[in-house]
């Protein structure tokens, strides 16, 4: 499979993610060619800030590889990561990101700031940009929707 066809698979998960009233943001994350973690925004219905995608997604591959070190993965999600998603993946030792959107506002791969550009002993390869404008749309539409429900 190709950078695409896994940033699908995460886009397939913010729409899901959407449909539940959530941020639309979906995030897979991959070990030797297979999905190892997905995860989705549960913030609203789980009441818990800490409920983005990527945590939800290395929660899961942590399970899957049963260990903590993901290493020789490679995290696929369709928005930019935040500061705690970015110290989440550097911390699980993750060894590439790829994102879709930037993110203007809580972007730490380039968008406010580069986390990964820092001096911390666990930086992952960083590709930004993958099926941006199909990520981008979908916040925007979400975003559109919930202005016109208030």
């Amino acid at each position: 499979m190709e950078r695409e066809d896994y940033m699908r698979e995460a886009l397939a998960l913010a729409r899901e993610a959407a449909q539940d009233g959530e941020v639309p943001v979906g995030c897979v994350i991959v070990h030797d060619g297979r999905i190892v973690g997905r995860g989705r925004n549960t913030r609203e219905r789980d009441r818990d800030a800490l409920m983005h995608a990527e945590i939800a997604a290395i929660a899961e591959a942590c399970l899957t590889l049963n260990g903590w070190r993901l290493t020789g993965c490679t995290l696929y999600v369709t928005l930019e990561p935040c500061p705690m998603c970015a110290g989440a993946i550097m911390n699980a030792c993750i060894s590439e990101v790829c994102y879709g959107a930037s993110d203007t506002e809580w972007g730490a791969c380039g968008g406010v700031l580069n986390l990964f550009e820092e001096a911390f002993p666990q930086r992952p390869r960083l590709y930004g940009g993958i099926l941006a404008e199909e990520s981008a749309a979908l916040l925007r539409a979400f975003f559109q929707k919930l202005r016109k429900k208030y």
